[in-house]
Formats: structure tokens, sequence, C-alpha cells
């Protein structure tokens, strides 16, 4: 090991255990050396502590001014490094905020996604897209805030659906001033950041105002938006007696995990967000809730009045420390759910079970599945693995090749992969096929063959992929081919080998099996056929430039979103 474990300090920080130069662990302690000492003693018997120190061959360690430094610190490079062995939330990077675009003179108000810090014109996280969207629809109905984008903004020469549906109040012809439109995005704002009493309140003296000043119009059409407010706020009120509340619930049954995040805000569920974890975390169930809250968190820049947790991890009090550091502000967390939100901490413990039972059952069918396939083609072997090719293109252009690849636990993402399609091959689907295969091949050091390839297509797209895997010496994998029926209707397809057709019970699990591979490798090839489609489109113009490379094409798109926004801006711009 290249670092001397006497060598390690007693302070706070975090350290990190690599293997082939790869970091697989990352942790943060209180004490530096007697934590790490802790992996290499004699009474380990943790099968990840055991593999973690049986993989390990270097050890790095940074030393911090607190133990709240040192959890802030962990978090951020954990899910900058993803390491094999942390408990890694794999989704928690695109949480959807409310964004107004604040640089135009009569902002919009869109869904954004961001994996890096977000400016405070964004307003979020939110659990969910859906609701995004909902609070985006609710605020057009209460402050008619546009949601077109720039271009469309700056083409308009009438008023479009969203006016007459009296969701917009129609800047693009002038039939609100700038002056009343900011005014309008204040009160939008205070309605995202806070609550809606604050927003009502932001009203109620701006209609005062205009009462003041006898401008009566203008004081109604506040006191209408009062009342659309108000009855949102009846419709959509769960518990009027929580205002702005976090539920964190995490639950472990039969040696699996589920967590909940289930957020309140102005007393209406705003979402839920739940996650699973094949494994039993009952040791680390402390590492869960911290990954949770500062995944959540890590961009926004307003927290709610409370957070409240289902169960009381021993390291509550640093929670609290770090969220004080990060966000400069402290807020109560708290393990002791009040009487007025028992309902809501049940319903989140709920759906941490839901989500366990859930993924339990589909397990258990996919394996079901895959032993029904064993038995049907007569394989021994354990962990079976399976590899799914789909050629896609549009109208001949822009084609790819999916690879696609499922395990005994279901889909192995990790190993999904596409091949582009040189433009002669694209709409030759056997040619296609045979390159993506080639290409395939050339990795099978570094990523082995499956047990089984299954190929969307004929006999023709079948010996396509014989003839290829022929001329090879090594072990082959069983080749496959699945065939659409005649009326291309689900459960009439064919299954094809090189021996012919095997027959199978349309019912099976086997047969399912290979349905949802060959349907996951025509989703994946059809999703990157039309990314790629997309990038052609978005870069048409400039790729007619000589001296404009990658990189300067992406700045400028980046910038001016458009080609037409590029073509109108002056050579000073430019420059």
């Amino acid at each position: 090991m290249e670092l001397n474990l006497k060598q390690i300090p007693k302070t706070p920080g975090i350290y990190k255990f690599f293997s082939n130069n790869k970091i697989i662990y990352i942790g943060k302690a209180k004490n530096l050396k007697t934590r790490v000492s802790s992996y290499f003693g004699q009474s380990i018997k943790d099968r990840k502590t055991q593999k973690i120190k049986l993989l390990t061959d270097k050890i790095e360690t940074f030393s911090t001014q607190t133990e709240a430094d040192a959890l802030l610190l962990e978090q951020s490079l954990i899910k900058e490094n993803l390491p094999r062995f942390n408990i890694l939330l794999r989704d928690d990077k695109t949480y959807p905020y409310i964004h107004f675009s604040m640089d135009h003179q009569f902002p919009s108000i869109s869904m954004k996604r961001s994996k890096h810090a977000v400016s405070k014109n964004h307003f979020g996280p939110f659990i969910s897209a859906h609701a995004v969207k909902k609070t985006i629809k609710d605020l057009q109905k209460i402050y008619n805030i546009r949601n077109c984008s720039d271009s469309t903004f700056s083409n308009r020469s009438r008023p479009c659906i969203e006016y007459q549906m009296k969701r917009c109040s129609g800047p693009c012809v002038g039939l609100i001033s700038e002056t009343n439109y900011k005014d309008d995005i204040s009160f939008a704002k205070h309605y995202v950041s806070s609550s809606g009493d604050k927003a009502k309140k932001s009203m109620l003296l701006q209609m005062k105002k205009y009462a003041d000043q006898q401008n009566f119009e203008k004081a109604n059409d506040i006191k209408k938006r009062l009342f659309t407010l108000d009855v949102l706020h009846q419709e959509q009120s769960f518990n009027s007696h929580l205002s702005s509340v976090d539920f964190f619930s995490c639950i472990i049954i039969h040696g699996r995990t589920g967590a909940c995040i289930l957020s309140v805000r102005d007393g209406k569920i705003r979402g839920t967000k739940t996650y699973y974890f094949k494994d039993d975390y009952s040791k680390e169930m402390d590492q869960i809730l911290q990954s949770l809250i500062f995944s959540y968190y890590q961009n926004s820049f307003s927290l709610p009045d409370k957070i409240l947790l289902t169960f009381k991890p021993n390291n509550l009090f640093l929670i609290k420390q770090a969220i004080e550091i990060k966000f400069n502000e402290s807020i109560p967390i708290s393990s002791r759910v009040p009487v007025a939100a028992k309902q809501l901490s049940k319903l989140s413990i709920l759906n941490a079970k839901q989500i366990i039972e859930n993924k339990t059952k589909a397990s258990d069918r996919h394996l079901h599945a895959v032993l029904d396939l064993k038995n049907i083609l007569g394989i021994k072997k354990q962990n079976l693995t399976i590899e799914g090719y789909d050629i896609s293109h549009l109208s001949g252009t822009n084609a790819v090749a999916s690879c696609i690849r499922f395990n005994e636990g279901g889909p192995d993402k990790k190993f999904y992969r596409t091949y582009n399609i040189p433009a002669e091959l694209s709409g030759n689907d056997t040619g296609s096929l045979e390159y993506a295969l080639n290409k395939r091949i050339l990795k099978i050091k570094s990523n082995p063959l499956p047990d089984i390839i299954l190929i969307d297509g004929g006999n023709l797209q079948l010996n396509t992929a014989l003839n290829v895997f022929n001329s090879m010496k090594a072990n082959l994998p069983i080749i496959l081919s699945i065939v659409k029926g005649l009326k291309r209707v689900r459960a009439t397809e064919t299954i094809l080998s090189q021996k012919g057709t095997i027959e199978m019970l349309k019912e099976s699990g086997g047969f399912r099996l290979l349905q949802q591979v060959r349907d996951e490798s025509h989703r994946f090839a059809l999703k990157n056929s039309r990314k790629k489609k997309y990038k052609e489109t978005k870069y048409s113009a400039l790729n007619l430039i000589e001296g404009i490379g990658p990189v300067m094409k992406r700045r400028l798109i980046k910038k001016y979103k458009n080609i037409k926004n590029i073509k109108n801006a002056s050579s000073k711009d430019l420059m």
C-alpha cells in the first residue's frame, strides 16, 4: 500500500480508497487515523468492508477544520466521482427547477434541469417534473406570465392562445407595460420562493396602493387574482397547519432498502420522490439519509421551514451543522413528528415501502423469466447475460445501432452502447448491423461477449450476425433473432436461431423477456438516432462555415440559443 497508516493525521477530514488508480470508496471521519485504521482490523465481518479492504491498493486523505466540513466535502466528492462502494443516488443531479429568464425585458417562466449550480432565478428543487408543470400552470393562471421562447416572443404580431385563455398578459404585442409585468414577476417569485401567504400579502399591499391612487381598474385586476389564488389554495390544500416541510423516510424490508422524500409547500403536497437499493443498508441508514438531504438541496437557494425525519440518525447534529455551513442559516431538523404531520409522515413511509414491494415483485418476475428462458434454451450457466441489438435511422439518415445488456437482475445500463453508422451504410440494415457487431468484437477483451445475442429482425439479420461471429475462434454466444408477426401485432413474434424456429409459449416468461430486450434495444436506438438528428439540425447552418469547430459551435448555440439569433447578432458581439 502506497500510504503508511501511521502517517494518517488524527484530524477531521475525508479519505479516498483507490484500486488500480480508480476511486472505489470515499468516506468522512472525525478522526481520520482511527476511522481508516478500522478498515484494516482483524474483526471485520461486513462483506462490503472486506471487499474494500481486499481491493484497496492506495489511500489518500484530506484534512478539514471540522467534521461538518468533512461531511460537505464527502458529499461533493461522491457526486463527482461516483465510487463503486458508496451509496449512489443515480438520478439526484437532475431535479427540476422553475426558472425566470430575468435577462429579458419581459421574463418568461419555464422548467429547467441542472447538473451544476443554479442561479437565484431558479426556484426549487421540485421532486418531479409534474410538480413543476402544475406550479407553472398555477402561476400563469394567477399572474399571466408568458411561457414562450424568446424567439417566439420576438416574432409575434398578435396575441397567442395563452392570452385568449387568460394565462398570459400579452407582453409580446404591448398589452402590458414593462413595470406592471415586472410586478407580476415579483409576485410570482414570492409565490414559489416562500408561500402563498407571503405572495398574498404583497398583492394586498399593491391592491391598496392602486386603490389609494384611484386606479380602480388595476386594483380590481389584483382582486381577481387574489380570488384565483384563494380558490387554488382551497382546492389543493392538504394540511393548512403545515406551510413548508420536507419529510425524509428510510426503511428496510427483507434486506432491501427504500427511501422517500415528500415535499409540502403552502399546505400542499408538491410531490414525492422514491429511491430503491437492492442491498441491506441497515448499518448505513445515516449515510443514506445525509445523501438524500444533500443531493436534494445541493443547488437550492432556499430551504423549507422544517425538515422532518421518520427516524433519528446518529449524526443528526452533524447534518444540522453541515446545512448551517452550506446555507448560512439554521433550520429545524427533527425526528419528532408533530401530530399535525403524522398523516404525511405515514404517507412518506408508505411510499418507501411501496417502492420496495414493487421492485421486489418486478425482480421476482424477471428472475422467473430468466429461469424459464434458460430451461427453453438448455442453459445451465449461472448469471445469464443477454445483449440486444437494433438499428434505427430517420428516412435513411442519422443511422444508429444500439447494444443493450440484461443480466439476472434486469437491465445493466453500464454496458449500454451506441454505434454511429457511417453515412454510406445508412438505410442498409444488414450492413449497419455487421458494422456494429464488428465494432462490438473489438472490445471483447475488456467486455466479454454475453451468453445470448438477440437481433431485431428476420433470417437476413440472423445470418448477418452468424457470419460475423463465425469468423471468431472463441466460444460463440447463442444468437437469436425476433421477427414481428404479419400485422406487427404484439405476441405474434417468432424467435429464430441457427437451427430454425424456437417454439415458445407467447405467455411464457422467457418469451416476454426476449420481447423486453427487443423493446429496450429499439427504444435506445431510436432515442440516440433522434438525438443525432437534433444535433445535426441544431448546428446545420454553422457546419457550412469554414473555421468554426465543435467547441465554438457549442459556445454560439449556448449564448444565442438558435441560428436566427446568431444571424441577427452584430460582428462586434460575435468577436
